[in-house]
């Protein structure tokens, strides 16, 4: 072999050498990237999962007020037994709201990660199951009011 075949044999051989380290760092990169993708794609699902709760939660407030605000709102207008029931439908709409809410948060279809921090069940459970108690009571009242 002549000096300039072994010069370009040994060039050729750098070459390989140095794109071999650098794809190997890129494939490095390419891992780190999609386990961070990974990671950020789970939080957004748990955001959205949370998202859920408060559109759940903010529904069923929204049909308290309203069950509760029909007799007022409709006194005069319609017939007694009209208002009576539909407040007490859009009541039982609210704790219907207030129990899906808690159902959906958590008993998710996807499980979340294991490292985005969520709030405890029992906060749920016993905030929802308040306000439960509350749309229960206020079905009560709308029946029992003359």
């Amino acid at each position: 072999m002549t000096d300039s075949a072994e010069h370009r044999a040994e060039t050729t051989h750098t070459k390989l050498e140095h794109s071999a380290r650098v794809m190997k760092a890129s494939a490095v990169e390419q891992v780190d990237s999609a386990d961070h993708r990974t990671e950020l794609a789970a939080d957004r699902t748990v955001l959205a999962a949370e998202r859920t709760y408060a559109a759940w939660m903010r529904t069923g407030l929204a049909a308290l007020a309203s069950g509760i605000g029909a007799r007022a709102l409709l006194d005069g207008v319609v017939a007694d037994w009209l208002i009576v029931s539909t407040g007490c439908l859009i009541v039982l709409f609210g704790g219907f709201c207030f129990v899906t809410a808690v159902w959906r948060e958590l008993l998710p279809d996807i499980r979340p990660p294991p490292a985005m921090r969520r709030l405890p069940a029992w906060l749920f459970i016993s905030v929802n199951g308040f306000l439960v108690l509350v749309s229960i009571a206020a079905f009560v009242g709308l029946l029992t009011i003359d």
